[in-house]
């Protein structure tokens, strides 16, 4: 049995308390952070036995996260599930698996599929993971996921906003929080790519 808490790395405070309670109710020892960066932390202060993250998160996607994480020789063994509603295409699950994930499980999660899969892995030997990516590997997959993402949420977002004004007055604040959270997504999805298309730059002028 693998020793050390479960780190759930989830921005959405409902999902986040689900996963909690969900963990809690069967035993585990549970940690938390909303991002990636707080993620970072939180594995070198918990050293947890598991890893469950979300995809989509502001100030550091489970993408960057996870590429991080295995650079570091302390941390790169501990298994990762990536959870997410938004990355899952079959690109999106192949290059999550290129950076050393263990599982990815789509939202909104089955219960019971979902603690069978911490209860196998908990239990489990380390697995041989691949090697990490290189900088310029990782980036251009990395910017691929995300220039993929924002054409689709810029999609969804013209599709609800031609919607609303036709719907019956009772059934546009559900497609208005819609709304609201994908151009949220845009946003945090935005500040990601700048900050890749910034580091591509970089190791393009370092000649790397």
């Amino acid at each position: 049995m693998r020793k050390g808490p479960i780190l759930v790395v989830e921005d959405v405070p409902n999902v986040l308390e689900l996963l909690e309670v969900t963990l809690r109710f069967k035993g585990y020892e549970v940690v938390s952070a909303h991002n990636g960066l707080e993620g970072l932390e939180m594995v070198e202060k918990a050293r947890p036995a598991l890893i469950i993250t979300d995809i989509l998160m502001p100030k550091m996607d489970g993408y960057a996260f996870v590429q991080k994480l295995r650079f570091s020789p302390e941390n790169r063994r501990i298994p990762v599930i990536y959870l997410s509603a938004t990355y899952v295409t079959p690109e999106d699950k192949k290059f999550a698996m290129s950076l050393g994930a263990t599982r990815f499980l789509e939202k909104p999660i089955d219960t019971e599929d979902f603690l069978l899969t911490i209860a196998e892995i908990m239990i489990q030997d380390p697995a041989t993971l691949p090697e990490p990516l290189d900088n310029k590997d990782f980036y251009q997959g990395y910017r691929e996921r995300l220039e993929q993402k924002l054409r689709h949420k810029n999609s969804q977002i013209a599709r609800t906003e031609r919607l609303i004004p036709t719907l019956p007055e009772a059934q546009r604040p559900a497609f208005q929080a819609m709304l609201k959270q994908n151009l949220g997504d845009v946003e945090n999805i935005r500040a990601e790519l700048d900050e890749i298309y910034r580091l591509i730059d970089e190791l393009k002028a370092s000649g790397k």
